[in-house]
């Protein structure tokens, strides 16, 4: 069923410390936090398309719904394999963290769905979670072991939760990752260079050196927190969720914290026309602030 509303409800002050980065403010000069939406389950995987409008899961529910550049809610598509994470191609089609069978889709425009990944060296996944696409094509994912109770399965079949790698045009995944507790969000860079991957069971954040092959190198300690979800911004900053948004520069020092009035905060992305508005998707609601920076590559 397509559902539709208009625009927007509440908004609120933003507290937390007044951090700016090197490069200067992080929020526009009059941001002010709005709750676009709520009543959802819980929301998670907001991803922006080339026109800026946003796709955003409802796990619980079983569906990705889209906020357009004009301010419209609609139900993208239901069912949707209890989707999780999302990220955007450059072809404009949504790949999705399936969690009802533990899969990696890729979603069409009209709503139709391919399964592109089900299996590791054989072996069921955990759960892929999040993920993001680098701009030679080739796909990141976590794939951390969060018990669901819709699942019809035995135990983890893994050796580890993982972080993962799929080439372009490749049907098999590489483990690139195998020595974190618990992996959940990640984000690169628009050059593709660089990954960051958190540890959210650590309470860490790890950056790593992209090689030629996609394999990483160069673990190096971003910040002592973990993190849901993540993105990242065109000076460089990088996005952790939990607790409101908390960011840190390039250097790994915290320069923001965005409060949000909801009991955890899934995720984030950039979005509108012009990639300035910060989505966040937050237990049961949608919201955005309006920032000094832009969002860049795929979100």
């Amino acid at each position: 069923m397509r559902t539709t509303s208009r625009t927007a409800c509440l908004c609120l002050l933003v507290l937390g410390a007044a951090y700016t980065s090197a490069a200067g403010p992080i929020l526009a000069a009059d941001a002010a936090l709005e709750k676009l939406a709520g009543d959802f389950a819980f929301t998670e995987g907001p991803a922006s398309d080339a026109q800026g409008n946003v796709y955003f899961t409802d796990q619980p529910n079983d569906r990705i719904l889209k906020w357009s550049i004009t301010g419209e809610l609609t139900s993208f598509m239901q069912p949707s394999g209890r989707a999780n994470g999302l990220c955007i191609d450059k072809a404009g089609s949504i790949w999705a963290c399936a969690d009802e069978q533990n899969q990696l889709w890729r979603i069409d425009a009209d709503g139709t769905h391919t399964v592109v990944l089900k299996a590791h060296e054989g072996k069921l996944l955990n759960g892929p979670n999040d993920l993001w696409i680098a701009p030679n094509g080739g796909v990141y994912f976590t794939d951390p072991f969060y018990q669901r109770d819709y699942w019809k399965r035995g135990p983890t079949e893994q050796e580890c939760q993982g972080v993962y790698y799929l080439a372009p045009g490749a049907s098999q995944s590489v483990r690139v990752v195998n020595d974190l507790e618990q992996p959940n969000g990640l984000i690169g860079t628009p050059d593709g260079k660089a990954l960051y991957v958190s540890d959210i069971r650590a309470g860490k954040t790890w950056k790593y050196e992209v090689a030629e092959d996609g394999r990483l190198k160069g673990k190096t300690l971003f910040c002592e927190l973990g993190s849901d979800g993540m993105t990242i911004d065109d000076a460089g900053n990088v996005y952790l969720t939990g607790k409101g948004v908390t960011v840190f520069d390039v250097q790994g020092k915290q320069v923001r914290h965005i409060d949000v009035p909801e009991p955890w905060t899934a995720n984030v992305c950039f979005g509108g026309a012009d990639r300035q508005w910060l989505f966040i998707t937050a237990s049961k609601g949608l919201y955005r602030i309006r920032m000094a920076v832009r969002g860049v590559g795929s979100q």
